[in-house]
């Protein structure tokens, strides 16, 4: 509360209206699959088109290697090509993939990821200095150095007297003198304008391609303890890490034992000393040649691709960071549209469905089996399942597979996904996807009539059909729920919108006075954003009071719910349901009626 200490007039601001809600996004999609590369840990990568996908995760897989589980990048390019403009891609690796590898010197490289991709990365290393300078006067290992600037703590340094070159590291640093680890070896001692004698920093520069794909990474040090060390410089490469192995000293030799009468025994031996660190220098990786080489990264393994067992999907919880498959997406808000091209194990596509259930805001789409055609094996493998947040789709649409320039087959998930997108986008979230051309797709892997979809409808398989003179389209929209209710994907996708916005908006809520101020606030604030999705046509009625209602106050919370923090909205939404049967009744009229 504003304290009045003295006469005058005081001007407050203080919030009594609505607040401003923002609806989520809907249209943004999560994948998972097998890809040529890309992390296999951690987050998904956000990818905006396929050219991104492809600079992430690499090109089109295989069949003849990659057999069922090429799918993912054909899935990602027909999302993009149907409509979508977000989705997030978490790559799976096979058992047995490997990173390549290469060690120059005491610099090993390590591929960014596993793959046969990695084989293909050169690493060119050039030695560098960031620095160079006079040195003006030297006491033991204490340097005044005439120009300062660039030689800072951690710093491997080379100095020449003319003849010879020695070696150490910068261990502090403070106005124009350099203290060393050790009493250099060599005299660089000159004040003469134009000398032969220098110090100079000792660094790397590193560039790395694949292919058309060039990291460069100037003036790094091989020493871990310097700021500008090679390994955090290249920390977030997409391509490669760094890692610098410790360059051996020759151990010092043991003394022998000290003879000394003491009790009528000899003394123990005197202590080794300890053998001297020897600093890494860019000598050191080139053979001591001091020109660039090239180094070629070898020994890496996609593994049993053709294979892949389920728990490489399901992928693994072990804690921030370091989740993999399925798994990952726990950390990820963004995703309302969930798919794993291609795989129909049960065992995955169970698991997708309980992931979207639990997190009760994404929508699984399904993949039925390519060899599926008739009816009663369609209708046995999706009695498999009974979900509210999941959709099926079949047949496999035909595409051109811009890998092997020839037609194929793909499963349907990744141009569902991009039709979801584009209607969320062009018409809202409440309008059924369906009755949308499929892009790209030039035919069907099977074709299926009105009397054959009369048995697939009713029990949720949404039919791609083939229409004359209307080309191809999706021809159904329902969930595989057996529940009446949410047997429509748009009726629950809008409550899964609604819901999400909702709770997104309205933390401001959370530790403010329950009183009816608050209450007020809070049915206004729900109440102008349902009214929003009324007027766009999301909700039924032809006035706000049938589309929706909001309860706040006596009637939804009792002494002991506030007195426990509890404030609690009821709220009633009347979701627009597609027109899937248009029935028209025709009679006939005589003339004389």
């Amino acid at each position: 509360m504003a304290e009045y200490l003295h006469p005058g007039v005081y001007v407050e601001e203080y919030d009594s209206g609505a607040v401003p809600m923002q609806g989520v996004s809907t249209s943004t999609a999560g994948f998972i699959g097998l890809a040529e590369r890309g992390p296999v840990v951690g987050q998904p990568q956000l990818v905006t088109s396929f050219a991104d996908y492809k600079r992430i995760y690499g090109g089109y897989l295989s069949e003849a290697k990659y057999g069922n589980g090429r799918y993912l990048p054909y899935a990602v390019e027909q999302f993009f090509l149907n409509g979508g403009s977000r989705a997030y891609i978490m790559r799976v690796a096979a058992d047995g993939a490997k990173c390549a590898e290469a060690t120059s010197g005491v610099l090993k490289i390590t591929a960014a990821n596993a793959g046969e991709w990695g084989d293909k990365i050169r690493v060119t290393i050039t030695p560098a200095s960031k620095a160079k300078t006079q040195v003006l006067a030297a006491t033991g290992a204490d340097l005044t150095l005439k120009n300062p600037d660039g030689f800072n703590p951690g710093d491997v340094v080379e100095l020449y007297d003319g003849r010879t070159k020695a070696y150490a590291t910068v261990k502090s640093a403070l106005d124009k003198v350099i203290t060393l680890d050790a009493v250099p070896g060599v005299d660089a001692v000159d004040t003469t304008v134009g000398t032969a004698k220098y110090i100079r920093t000792c660094e790397v520069t590193v560039s790395v391609k694949l292919d058309d794909a060039v990291e460069t990474f100037a003036e790094a040090s091989l020493n871990p303890f310097a700021g500008n060390y090679i390994g955090v410089k290249a920390a977030k490469s997409d391509l490669v890490s760094f890692a610098v192995q410790a360059a051996a000293a020759a151990p010092a030799p043991a003394p022998a034992p000290v003879k000394e009468e003491k009790d009528g025994k000899d003394a123990k031996p005197a202590p080794a000393p300890a053998a001297a660190v020897k600093s890494i220098v860019p000598y050191d990786l080139v053979g001591g040649t001091g020109d660039a080489i090239v180094v070629a990264l070898a020994g890496a393994s996609d593994g049993n691709v053709a294979k892949v067992s389920a728990a490489a999907y399901i992928g693994s919880d072990n804690g921030p960071g370091k989740r993999t498959g399925l798994q990952a997406f726990i950390e990820n808000n963004n995703v309302s549209i969930m798919a794993i091209p291609g795989v129909t194990d049960a065992n995955v596509q169970s698991t997708l469905i309980a992931y979207c259930e639990n997190r009760t805001s994404c929508f699984a789409i399904l993949d039925l089996p390519l060899e599926l055609k008739k009816t009663d094996e369609v209708a046995a493998f999706r009695d498999m399942y009974d979900s509210t947040y999941a959709a099926a789709y079949h047949p496999w649409i035909e595409m051109l597979d811009m890998g092997s320039k020839r037609p194929a087959y793909f499963p349907p998930s990744g141009a569902m996904a991009g039709v979801f997108a584009r209607v969320d986008v062009d018409r809202g979230v409440h309008k059924a996807p369906a009755n949308e051309v499929v892009r790209g797709c030039t035919g069907l892997s099977c074709s299926y009539n009105d009397a054959e979809q009369d048995i697939l409808n009713p029990i949720g398989v949404n039919l791609i059909r083939a229409f004359t003179g209307r080309g191809i389209r999706v021809w159904g929209a329902r969930t595989i729920s057996s529940n009446g209710l949410w047997k429509y994907i748009n009726v629950r996708r809008l409550f899964i919108y609604v819901e999400q916005s909702i709770k997104n908006n309205t933390n401001w809520v959370v530790f403010e006075p329950n009183s009816e101020v608050l209450w007020d606030r809070v049915k206004r604030t729900i109440s102008t954003f349902l009214a929003t999705c009324w007027r766009d046509g999301a909700l039924a009625g032809t006035t706000p009071e049938q589309a929706f209602y909001v309860e706040c106050g006596p009637t939804t919370m009792t002494q002991d719910d506030i007195d426990n923090g509890r404030l609690i909205c009821n709220i009633g939404i009347a979701p627009v349901k597609p027109a899937e049967f248009v029935i028209f009744r025709i009679t006939q009229k005589t003339a004389s009626e």
